[in-house]
């Protein structure tokens, strides 16, 4: 059983309030008329087993969360490539919010990463292949 609350009638958001596309999504979440939890990660800690648990519902590792490209990233880390475990990757995570690579959301049993606004958009809309459905 997982420590992550999943409600098919309950959107929620992991994202972080420290970039725009996070800022957005939490808009359009907020207006969408639907029951939602929202999770600003620059204010509240999440547990390595949260972390651990979207990562796994999202068929990726922790170190896939993380994006090595800001430039944040580089300005602590380098250029180059590094080579952490699991508890690294989520040092990271915690202690720079901001290097979240796309906000998540989960619905029911499904996991999303969205990486613009107009993602969460496309996955509300009753015609498109939305929410609702499966993306593992």
């Amino acid at each position: 059983m997982g420590v992550i609350a999943m409600d098919k009638k309950q959107i929620t958001l992991y994202y972080s309030s420290e970039n725009s596309i996070g800022k957005q999504l939490n808009a359009y979440v907020e207006s969408s008329g639907e029951d939602h939890l929202t999770i600003d990660i620059s204010k509240t800690n999440v547990t390595g087993t949260q972390w651990a648990e979207l990562a796994d519902g999202l068929d990726k590792n922790i170190s896939d969360l993380v994006n090595t490209e800001h430039a944040d990233f580089k300005k602590i880390y380098g250029d180059d490539s590094i080579d952490l475990d699991d508890d690294g990757w989520l040092k990271i995570l915690n202690k720079n919010p901001v290097l979240l690579k796309n906000a998540i959301v989960i619905k029911g049993e499904h996991f999303i990463e969205l990486t613009s606004a107009s993602d969460f958009k496309q996955y509300m809309d009753p015609d498109s292949e939305g929410i609702d459905k499966p993306y593992k």
